[in-house]
């Protein structure tokens, strides 16, 4: 399995030329190679192949400009939007596809990430040498430039480079080769988790523990984030973007992805901390999308990621040797997991379908048997339900009280809140 790092790049003038014309070059190739492909699809009626577009398009000067190994690279990732392309279209011709897909469309101008594999790569003095295309050796008298290598990853270890160009800065993406880490877990303990806004991940256990990472702050960061935005674009024209914009959008990304990082940790450690073997998460496509935050109409929401959190929940799991299931979640808020209603599939819920209990308020739930209980851990203790026959799952461990107290996380816990605890820590002790 493989792992990646991002490291911001601090180019000086000249490196930042460099990085900003090899990444205008790759935008470039990439049109080119999308207008080759499209006139393949309109005119022939047939899809390229995986070598056509590198031997079409070698004698372009933008291809030139690039090393070869990295304009490559670029034609490949060309060639698989195509090949999606390719597969959706035979889903819709199946009647599995509501909507008819279209062929991918051109890049506006900009900057386009470029990727380096590792033969193309040499370290030198702890920094990695890459290498530029012949034209410009021929141009500038340049064939390569450096970039510092991480002191927390080994050469021999790295299988690409890439360079993200994001929000007027550079990244160096290093992916690397990442060892599976034996870890002592029991695949009869399993941990249900449900996402959410407030609660962004509602979690229970089948060995009595329940936690939830709250989600308020990073709610309010979009919220605020996209009320800078919207100040900002006020009688702008369309597409206006600016270097203010910038550093807001990337603040905001960094701190998402520290949110995400942080919490997907949370998740792994207390799986490790008991002994669980697999982790259900609950995801239903698109189900979630629209909410409403504020009063102001033209104020919109930016998704939080949750689908980036799955998926870094899901790698370590994978690092670790922790099984990963993902199932849907219909009905799991609605039905009662103390009183065992049963969990119909989306669009299957049978006529006359009741549950036994219902939700009393936001967060809170009421029971057949008038327990009340923490709605969201309801919907996580459905969502280990939902596959419990299929992997033959123990639930009688699921409390009562793990549903009713399940912990609070918080990913960021500011140092106004510790000192504020710890006041009334004291002022608790002196009486």
């Amino acid at each position: 399995m493989y792992g990646c790092q991002q490291i911001l790049i601090h180019a000086d003038k000249e490196l930042k030329s460099i990085l900003e014309f090899i990444c205008s070059e790759s935008n470039k190739l990439s049109n080119c190679a999308i207008y080759y492909a499209r006139q393949i699809w309109f005119k022939a009626k047939r899809y390229i192949n995986k070598f056509e577009l590198n031997n079409e398009l070698k004698s372009n000067r933008h291809f030139q400009v690039l090393y070869s190994q990295a304009a490559q690279q670029v034609c490949g990732s060309v060639y698989e939007s195509f090949a999606s392309f390719k597969q959706l279209n035979a889903l819709y011709r199946r009647g599995e596809l509501a909507d008819k897909p279209k062929p991918p469309k051109y890049r506006k101008d900009g900057f386009n990430l470029i990727t380096y594999p590792k033969q193309a790569l040499k370290l030198k003095d702890g920094q990695i040498r890459i290498p530029l295309g012949s034209l410009v050796k021929t141009w500038f008298k340049l064939d390569s430039f450096t970039l510092p290598m991480p002191s927390n990853l080994r050469f021999e270890n790295i299988k690409e480079l890439k360079i993200l160009p994001r929000n007027r800065c550079f990244y160096a993406e290093f992916v690397y080769k990442n060892d599976a880490i034996k870890s002592d877990v029991d695949k009869s303990k399993v941990l249900g988790i449900d996402h959410g806004i407030n609660n962004w991940l509602s979690c229970v256990s089948n060995v009595g523990t329940s936690f939830i990472v709250d989600g308020k702050h990073v709610k309010s960061l979009n919220r605020w984030y996209n009320k800078q935005v919207a100040t900002i674009k006020e009688n702008k024209s369309q597409g206006f973007w600016s270097n203010k914009l910038a550093t807001l959008t990337e603040k905001r990304n960094r701190q998402i992805r520290d949110a995400i990082n942080k919490t997907a940790r949370i998740v792994l450690n207390h799986c490790l901390n008991n002994r669980i073997g697999r982790v259900v998460f609950g995801w239903g496509q698109g189900i979630k999308k629209e909410i409403n935050l504020g009063k102001k109409r033209n104020q919109q929401f930016v998704q939080i990621p949750t689908a980036r959190l799955k998926e870094r929940i899901e790698q370590l799991c994978q690092q670790y040797g922790i099984e990963f299931v993902e199932t849907e979640e219909a009905n799991t808020s609605a039905a009662s997991f103390v009183d065992g209603d049963t969990l119909p599939k989306h669009g299957e819920k049978p006529e006359g379908w009741k549950s036994s209990g219902r939700r009393v308020k936001r967060g809170l739930f009421r029971t057949a048997m008038n327990w009340y209980i923490n709605a969201d851990c309801n919907g996580a203790a459905n969502i280990m339900g939902k596959v419990s026959t299929t992997l033959g799952l123990d639930l009688s461990g699921v409390s009562r009280g793990a549903l009713t107290h399940p912990t609070r996380i918080y990913v960021w816990v500011t140092a106004k809140k510790k000192r504020s605890d710890a006041a009334l820590a004291r002022r608790v002790a002196s009486f």
